[in-house]
């Protein structure tokens, strides 16, 4: 479920446009409806208020403006990539004696 703390990714067009924590959810005046409130984690931050239904702030697409719009809460950060093999060893040259070197 989707909460106030939640930190969200918000898509536009099936395509992602932005990250928010959501601020504060309270009722709307208009029955069934809820406003969002979030900031915007981007430069600069800034916050941004909508009127949604409980099933769009819990991911359902919606529409804003005519694009489609949906709402996925961040669960956890990407797995970190296990760091890459070192390639295999070549053939070990000896370095030659420079004429600096004692004999």
């Amino acid at each position: 479920m989707t909460d106030i703390g939640d930190v969200i990714l918000v898509y536009f067009e099936d395509q992602p446009a932005f990250f928010g924590r959501i601020e504060d959810i309270h009722a709307d005046v208009k029955p069934g409806w809820y406003r969002m409130k979030f900031l915007l984690l981007q430069v600069p931050l800034n916050l941004g208020e909508w009127i949604l239904r409980t099933e769009y702030i819990q991911g359902k697409e919606f529409t804003l403006g005519g694009k489609k719009v949906r709402i996925e809460r961040v669960t956890a950060p990407p797995e970190e990539q296990p760091p890459a093999e070192p390639e295999p060893a070549g053939k070990v040259i000896p370095l030659r004696k420079n004429r600096f070197s004692k004999p």
